[in-house]
């Protein structure tokens, strides 16, 4: 297989696409501004209804991932469903506008829909990757992927900035709507195209969750790619937690005011872009497992050291440092999956991938907003993360595998 650039580069545009959803509605502002306007976060009932949104349309996305994965794989519309979940959460992110004050159930429907819209669309998403590049590569265009992403993130942000100073929430929200539509087209036209397949939906949905059932079984029969998806499981959590909660963290904790938490973010941004393109070609050489291993060190520190933060001072350099291990650990843990894929099977396979991911997306916001609740502080909830990193990490380092794709030059 030879490199198509123009697939490339279509694909990880998306990444730059999807990158302003993960950025202003997942992670910095939008969060902010539900938990404390539309919510209130009075004895931490704001963490914990965010932390119900997002757990819940996880785990819509999870269950629902085996079905989506057999309806690609075996009805050929793995394209036209990535458009549609890419749609249904575009338009859910422009109907943020409507949001009020106390209007917190209405924006608890709205951002779970936008959430499943975003995250199924991942399902399709990263099954395209083994079909563009050659296995040598995939470490490095799952970098490049996150790699741009990270810069879609920072693009949108900048945008962002100037609207949410000026207070204007409502236009902060249609931007992003535009921004994620656009930037999203090249995906839709430049992609590989559906084969057409020779089930119904309904058929190759069955067929899906049943290969998925037999495929849950086949991993679990293998010591090292089980071990690898409990340890994903765990650590992932941690990783999906920290970015929903954050800059709510440091805005409730911290003192932290809109315009402040978009300047952190961006510094945690171009941190990752960093830490994304500079682990890129290490990731295939040296191997996936290595890089995932010392980025989750790395996030182990970084979220006990958070418990004894005091000033914005020290967050701004605890940020800065973990954004380095932000998108390594994304990039890395992708690509060290492909390496347990059979040829031919990469839907299903990213179906139980993302089963697995958007699973340990369910208990770790929740967890963290009944800690806040339970508490009255997120300084708890915020050291319970630590955990998550502390044990995927320890399982991590019995998984056989995960070496490197290339050798080196």
């Amino acid at each position: 297989m030879k490199l198509n650039k123009r697939h490339i580069l279509s694909w990880t545009l998306f990444d730059f696409a999807n990158s302003s959803y993960s950025a202003v509605i997942a992670s910095v502002v939008f969060p902010v501004y539900y938990v404390n306007v539309i919510v209130g976060n009075a004895n931490g009932m704001g963490d914990l209804w965010w932390g119900r949104a997002i757990s819940s349309s996880m785990a819509v996305v999870a269950f629902s991932s085996p079905f989506l994965g057999g309806i690609a794989d075996y009805s050929g519309i793995r394209k036209r469903l990535f458009f549609i979940y890419t749609i249904i959460s575009v338009a859910a992110v422009a109907s943020l506008s409507i949001l009020e004050k106390g209007m917190f159930f209405e924006g608890f429907l709205i951002i779970s829909l936008a959430n499943l819209g975003m995250e199924g669309g991942l399902v399709f998403y990263n099954s395209f990757l083994p079909g563009i590049a050659p296995k040598e590569y995939h470490g490095r265009v799952s970098s490049w992927g996150f790699g741009v992403g990270y810069a879609g993130s920072i693009f949108s942000l900048l945008i962002a900035l100037p609207l949410v100073k000026a207070g204007n929430f409502e236009v902060t929200w249609l931007m992003v709507a535009a921004f994620f539509a656009f930037f999203s087209l090249p995906a839709f036209i430049f992609l590989p195209a559906d084969v057409r397949g020779n089930s119904s939906a309904v058929r190759a949905g069955i067929a899906g969750f049943r290969y998925t059932i037999k495929t849950l079984k086949e991993i679990w029969k293998i010591k090292e790619p089980r071990k690898f998806l409990i340890s994903y499981l765990i650590y992932q959590d941690g990783v999906n937690t920290v970015i929903v909660f954050s800059s709510i963290f440091a805005a409730t904790t911290l003192g932290f005011k809109p315009q402040e938490l978009i300047i952190l973010y961006l510094v945690v941004q171009l941190s990752a872009l960093i830490g994304a393109f500079t682990m890129a070609k290490p990731t295939d050489i040296l191997g996936p497992k290595k890089i995932v291993m010392t980025a989750l060190i790395i996030w182990t520190i970084v979220a006990a050291t958070a418990f004894f933060i005091q000033t914005k001072t020290q967050f701004w350099f605890l940020a800065s440092f973990a954004g380095l291990g932000l998108g390594t650990v994304q990039a890395s843990s992708r690509a060290f999956y492909t390496q347990f894929i059979p040829e031919g099977r990469e839907a299903e396979y990213f179906g139980v991938y993302s089963l697995v991911g958007k699973s340990s997306a369910i208990l770790g916001p929740l967890l963290f907003g009944y800690v806040s609740v339970h508490f009255g502080s997120q300084r708890p909830a915020i050291l319970s993360i630590a955990a998550f990193f502390f044990a995927g990490l320890f399982i991590l380092k019995t998984v056989k595998g995960g070496g490197p794709n290339v050798s080196p030059e």
